[in-house]
């Protein structure tokens, strides 16, 4: 039996258009009302930042660009065979941090902790199938994270590094990663819409 169908994932029959699309692991509930809980305590500053809806916040393991729409089942084929292999594992979300650092932060971020190692494995493997239909691997190393927001300005810099700083230990939640959702995503003035068109399982 293969992935199951979501909702929007229908094309019709000999039209393939394209779409952004990116493979992804998605938050709990409880892990996303714990990163909002950081990011208000950041919107109070003067800091200029597009920030992240915690509802949109995930895991990204894949970013595919535009592809065409008729290449969904053989993504989600290609990746089967890793993801359905590998148990379910957990991961720790923790810590706040800045890329490329914290005295220039252009991209913050909140930390994941993958103790067993498990998910860079997943991620490698995953990486390889879909090298087999086409899709080249990252040029840079995997480095999981999640995005909190984007810097715009220098605007508000020292109060965003305080409290950067001060969420930089902070123990947000651990969840156990079940499954691998591959999105459609819809860029919108009001910010992206992320559609799942695929799901596949761990350990099934």
């Amino acid at each position: 039996m293969g992935p199951p169908v979501l909702p929007g994932s229908a094309s019709n029959k000999g039209v393939s258009r394209l779409i952004r699309s990116f493979l992804a692991i998605e938050l709990p509930a409880t892990v996303q009302a714990n990163i909002g809980k950081i990011e208000e305590a950041a919107k109070a500053t003067s800091a200029d930042v597009r920030w992240v809806s915690p509802g949109k916040i995930h895991l990204t393991l894949k970013f595919f660009g535009n592809i065409e729409e008729s290449k969904i089942d053989s993504i989600a084929a290609a990746i089967r065979g890793p993801v359905s292999a590998a148990k379910p594992f957990h991961l720790s979300v923790r810590g706040t941090g800045a890329f490329p650092n914290l005295r220039n932060p252009r991209v913050i971020w909140i930390g994941l902790v993958d103790e067993e190692g498990r998910l860079a494995v997943l991620q490698k493997e995953v990486e390889f199938s879909l090298k087999t239909i086409g899709f080249e691997p990252e040029d840079r190393p995997f480095r999981p994270h999640l995005t909190l927001g984007r810097v715009k300005s220098s605007r508000g810099k020292e109060e965003l590094i305080r409290i950067v700083e001060k969420y930089r230990e902070e123990e947000i939640g651990t969840f156990q990663v079940e499954k691998i959702v591959l999105f459609k995503s819809d860029l919108t003035p009001a910010g992206p819409i992320y559609t799942p068109l695929r799901e596949v399982r761990l350990g099934t």
